[in-house]
């Protein structure tokens, strides 16, 4: 992983292919690869690392909010106007969200076996 500065370097490349692979939305993928790189990070500095879009994050953000997987902390702006900045933090280690998508694939993949094995019956 990087030093936190607005790139994925190719490690994190990976780390969201391989994601995808196993399903994962390309929005959810990298923006868990730019919350790995910082303790704390701002919708804004996930859109910059990731190229993703604003409305891209906001969705993925919302998705490891119901996976509990990442906490929100609203932060007034210093100065001016406006909307609070929104910071994430991962709250649950890498090791466990990948546990979580394994568990996930077993049961999706079993789930096709038996299936296919109904159909082996029908036949």
């Amino acid at each position: 992983m990087n030093n936190g500065e607005f790139y994925m370097d190719d490690e994190d490349s990976e780390m969201v292919l391989l994601l995808q692979k196993l399903n994962v939305s390309k929005p959810v993928a990298k923006t868990l690869a730019c919350l790995l790189t910082a303790e704390k990070i701002t919708s804004r500095e996930v859109e910059m690392m990731s190229r993703l879009r604003q409305p891209e994050v906001s969705i993925a953000m919302t998705y490891l909010q119901k996976n509990n997987w990442v906490e929100v902390e609203e932060v007034k702006k210093k100065q001016g106007k406006g909307r609070p900045i929104k910071v994430y933090t991962l709250t649950v280690p890498m090791d466990e969200i990948i546990n979580t998508i394994e568990q996930k694939v077993i049961s999706e993949n079993q789930m096709m076996l038996e299936n296919i094995e109904r159909l082996k019956d029908l036949s």
